[in-house]
């Protein structure tokens, strides 16, 4: 019933696409007409720090702009919102230069004023409106307004990623009324005031997010190719979970570009000359991470054991394309500071079982490790947002099964998954991925107050909280304070390997995110770690 509503709903959009003006030449784009893209998930809560979550950021990456721009074939940072940025030398101060005559979709203008009280609140936080800090960015201090079209930022300690964190999706600019209200009224997306290229013209919670062209944008990346407004007159973003419905929209002309494209699905888009866009998200590789206040896998024997029972390779090949690389380390190969450490992970099950037995557990009678009386038996909750993960768990689980470990898989949309998911007693084993092009997403993933990936402290357990690692500690705060750039990236080589010496970290498959596009569909763009950019999209007549 779901699916004929969906797809219904999808043939009355078609009807958008007749506005359209036909291009005088295959690479002259033209303007006008609505993009119909259809999104796997509902977006969550649209404060920019919650942007990582693919969903939120495919929205908030039409309607706000950034100080600075991450060229995503450089990777190098340049300008945006900022004309130019200094910094002193151990990178505990930062000084932008506004762009002049730049305003939010609400008339108010983006200055130094507004640019402060933004990072202001990301760095610090708004406990009163239950604001979280942005996991981009570290040590901030305060900032200090020059003058109207210069803002200056003081850190506590060195924070050289800074400047690239103010290119990231989490750094995405608001107005001060925006910044005004609380996290929870964020979730509606009516609420979010940018100065982006397209303005938010109305919602069905859970459903569509419907975006128009803002005319009077003129300020795109300085370095860029789109300059002035948007091309596309609308977006239609419509939430359609199925994945058959998504791809047969897309085949059947309904649907202009869909995000989550299935490996099992690509072939039969690219045959019908429907383009697949892979864009790698350069950052935490689609893995499997322990949390070692658990018993069951607090002796690293345990946790080398089931690193070593997990073939990649077969995962890879059972369920994916070439457009998911074998992951090499725990960092994508794509990374900042990546080191190859395939040696390190290579599958071999009679050492799993060695590991096993001399860490005292003992094949029962049913096959499953028994000592002291407990089954060893982990349970690990499905990610919604990663490609095929009930899947990838499930074969997980039949290789674990090989050498006498149970894994239990839980469904992504189990009513007790958040809070179960936050306990290292209930959840042993848990599945992580983040994207960013910046040494600092080894910190984002695993340090205990960002989204502390190993649960250091025990998480939300009520029983005696034993496990913290200040050696891996130590070295992701040097991640997040080194100025010297070749220094870093050897701190980033250091916490990879130290990850998985200690086994903290199963990588898996190197995730991106993977598109598919129309014909008739020109000029899509995609950010630094994935994220679709319409900016510069344009539709052909078909």
């Amino acid at each position: 019933m779901r699916t004929t509503f969906r797809l219904n709903a999808l043939a009355g959009a078609l009807a958008l696409f007749s506005g359209v003006i036909a291009a005088q030449a295959a690479d002259k784009p033209v303007q006008g007409g609505t993009l119909v893209y259809l999104e796997q998930q509902a977006h969550t809560n649209l404060y920019p720090p919650a942007g990582g979550f693919y969903p939120n950021g495919g929205i908030l990456n039409q309607i706000t702009d950034k100080l600075t721009w991450q060229n995503p074939k450089t990777l190098e940072v340049e300008p945006w919102i900022a004309e130019s940025w200094s910094s002193n030398a151990d990178k505990t101060e930062y000084t932008f230069k506004i762009r002049p005559g730049v305003t939010f979709s609400d008339g108010t203008p983006l200055d130094a004023n507004a640019v402060a009280k933004n990072f202001d609140t990301y760095g610090l936080g708004n406990k009163a409106q239950r604001l979280p800090v942005s996991e981009v960015i570290n040590n901030y201090d305060h900032s200090e307004v020059i003058d109207p079209l210069t803002v200056k930022f003081f850190f506590k300690k060195p924070s050289p990623g800074f400047l690239q964190g103010t290119a990231t999706i989490g750094s995405g600019l608001v107005s001060l009324s925006t910044l005004a209200r609380n996290f929870e009224a964020l979730g509606d997306a009516r609420h979010i005031i940018g100065s982006g290229p397209f303005v938010v013209s109305d919602e069905k919670l859970g459903r569509e997010v419907d975006l128009k062209v803002r005319a009077d944008y003129q300020w795109g990346p300085k370095n860029g190719s789109q300059q002035g407004r948007a091309n596309l007159d609308a977006i239609k973003i419509i939430v359609t979970p199925e994945d058959s419905v998504r791809i047969g929209a897309l085949l059947a002309g309904q649907a202009g570009a869909i995000r989550q494209v299935q490996a099992y699905d690509e072939k039969q888009a690219e045959q019908q000359n429907f383009p697949i866009y892979a864009a790698p998200t350069r950052g935490i590789n689609d893995s499997l991470s322990f949390r070692p206040d658990n018993a069951l896998v607090a002796d690293v024997k345990v946790r080398k054991a089931l690193l070593h029972a997990t073939n990649s390779q077969q995962i890879v090949d059972t369920l994916f394309s070439p457009n998911y690389p074998v992951a090499k380390s725990v960092l994508a190969s794509s990374a900042a500071g990546f080191v190859d450490l395939s040696k390190e992970l290579k599958f071999d099950p009679a050492l799993a079982n060695k590991l096993l037995d001399e860490a005292g557990w003992k094949a029962g009678s049913d096959g499953i490790r028994q000592k002291d009386g407990q089954k060893l038996a982990l349970t690990v909750y499905e990610s919604l947002p990663q490609p095929q993960n009930k899947e990838v768990l499930q074969l997980v689980a039949q290789q674990w099964k090989q050498v006498g470990v149970s894994l239990a898989v839980k469904a992504g949309d189990a009513g007790s998954k958040t809070v179960d998911n936050l306990d290292p007693q209930k959840t042993p084993v848990s599945v992580t991925e983040v994207g960013r092009a910046d040494p600092d997403v080894v910190k984002s993933q695993f340090y205990p107050t960002n989204r502390d990936g190993l649960l250091q402290k025990g998480g939300s357990s009520s029983l005696v909280k034993t496990f913290r690692d200040d050696k891996l500690n130590g070295i992701l705060e040097g991640i997040a304070a080194e100025t010297d750039p070749q220094k870093r990236l050897a701190l980033t080589g250091d916490a990879q390997r130290y990850l998985i010496e200690q086994a903290y970290n199963i990588p898996i498959f190197e995730e991106p995110q993977v598109f598919a596009g129309a014909p008739w569909l020109k000029g899509l763009t995609f950010e630094a770690v994935g994220r679709p950019s319409f900016y510069g999209a344009w539709l052909e007549k078909h």
